[in-house]
């Protein structure tokens, strides 16, 4: 740990690459439109500890109501192709004093799911991270959440086991799995995510070429028993 100093708190009130932009959640600006890309589905709330909001006035609420926390640090996503913020991420366990700093609440629209913005915008938080000094960069969803855990393991994150009975979620227990990538891995990571993002990586009708599953699998320190095939 020679030379080692605590990173800073979340700060950037912008982070913007090809294909996604992503702003502090502001429930003025952003709440309208993330309202009208979620009423899409109401299966995207079912692992989360809060959802679905009926109305738009319920959501910004609640938009309002994160936008003025410390931890989690929430941001707002928009898909730069079309114009619409239709997705959440945040910053939360944030211990600077450990290097340690965790990605959650993600929450994207049917619209934004599936997308290189979708993608583009994990890349995007898990460079700040890191450039940042943070050491681990942590996401943890409930066990059941297959989606979630196929996510993690095709970002890079490498699977850390399963903490049983960790939680009460929506009045079901939850079990919570764990993935981390920690600081010696991001220079193969940022590699791989940059080789997936770039035009060449897509042919004319958008399909991708490799798959950014194939290239983080070198660098994964772990992969997710449940997701073996």
């Amino acid at each position: 740990m020679k030379d080692w100093a605590p990173p800073r708190r979340p700060d950037s009130p912008a982070l913007e690459g090809r294909y996604a932009r992503l702003e502090r959640l502001d429930a003025d600006q952003h709440a309208g439109d993330i309202h009208r890309a979620n009423t899409a589905s109401d299966e995207i709330w079912d692992y989360l500890p809060y959802g679905p909001f009926l109305s738009a006035s319920a959501y910004h609420r609640w938009a309002r109501d994160m936008a003025g926390l410390a931890d989690p640090v929430f941001y707002a996503i928009r898909d730069l192709s079309s114009g619409h913020w239709c997705g959440v991420a945040s910053y939360l366990r944030i211990t600077p004093e450990a290097g340690t700093i965790e990605v959650g609440h993600i929450n994207y629209a049917p619209e934004l799911q599936h997308t290189r913005a979708a993608t583009e915008a994990m890349y995007l938080m898990m460079r700040w991270a890191f450039e940042a000094g943070y050491r681990r960069y942590e996401w943890k969803c409930d066990a059941l959440n297959l989606p979630s855990r196929r996510a993690a393991q095709r970002l890079g994150f490498s699977y850390e086991g399963i903490f049983r009975q960790a939680t009460i979620v929506k009045g079901r227990n939850r079990d919570t799995a764990w993935f981390a990538a920690i600081d010696k891995e991001w220079p193969a990571l940022k590699v791989a995510y940059e080789a997936w993002l770039a035009e060449s990586n897509f042919d004319v009708a958008g399909r991708q070429i490799e798959s950014l599953s194939d290239l983080t699998r070198l660098v994964r320190a772990a992969d997710d028993p449940a997701l073996r095939s």
